[in-house]
């Protein structure tokens, strides 16, 4: 998707998504893995411990999604199981003290599936005015194959799951964050693995 409206603007691209980067979707020999029914973000991508916290007051005008390409026998068990269609939505979270966040405003969402196997860029029907200091995560209602496997434990990132509900069994239960002033403690915390998202922001001058 182009944006016309950014040219010529400054921009800064959070999470940008390298091209040796890949979606581990279908993993060879083992079942397709994907983000399912929660709010995510990426707590740590090496030595940057907050790629995805804002750097400054802006607003955001687009995000992007890599996306694996899951096979058909993979898209229905997901479509069957985890709630629907794929699909994802961006979600602004702030920080509360004593931890956990809260969810201060959301896009609107987009279905994934017509561009599985690609990288795709959705512009904000409205742009976000979001802080410093504020998490820009991703919202799947459903699933979406956006997790790269291959890397070591500075790669890692948070769901909007509570203690004693990080493990396999918990992946189909919903905890995603649907709606403003909706809180979670964001206790899971999963490594060696990376989501594949980034946002696009105009600071403010």
């Amino acid at each position: 998707m182009i944006l016309p409206a950014l040219a010529g603007a400054k921009t800064i691209e959070m999470g940008d998504i390298p091209s040796t980067v890949k979606p581990t979707c279908p993993r060879v020999k083992k079942k397709c893995n994907a983000v399912t029914r929660t709010t995510v973000y990426p707590s740590s991508v090496g030595t940057n411990h907050s790629p995805m916290v804002v750097p400054r007051n802006g607003r955001l005008v687009a995000w992007t999604v890599k996306l694996g390409t899951p096979i058909s026998t993979d898209r229905k068990w997901f479509d069957k199981n985890a709630g629907g269609v794929s699909q994802a939505k961006i979600t602004i979270l702030q920080r509360v003290k004593g931890g956990g966040a809260r969810v201060v405003k959301q896009g609107e969402s987009a279905k994934l599936q017509a561009y599985f196997g690609k990288t795709a860029q959705f512009a904000l029907l409205k742009s976000i005015y979001v802080k410093k200091g504020q998490i820009i995560a991703l919202t799947v209602p459903t699933w979406a194959p956006v997790l790269a496997y291959g890397f070591d434990n500075t790669m890692a990132w948070r769901a909007s799951r509570a203690k004693g509900q990080c493990g396999v069994s918990d992946y189909l239960t919903p905890h995603e964050q649907l709606a403003v002033k909706s809180f979670s403690t964001y206790y899971c915390s999963y490594k060696t693995s990376r989501l594949t998202y980034s946002v696009t922001l105009i600071p403010a001058l």
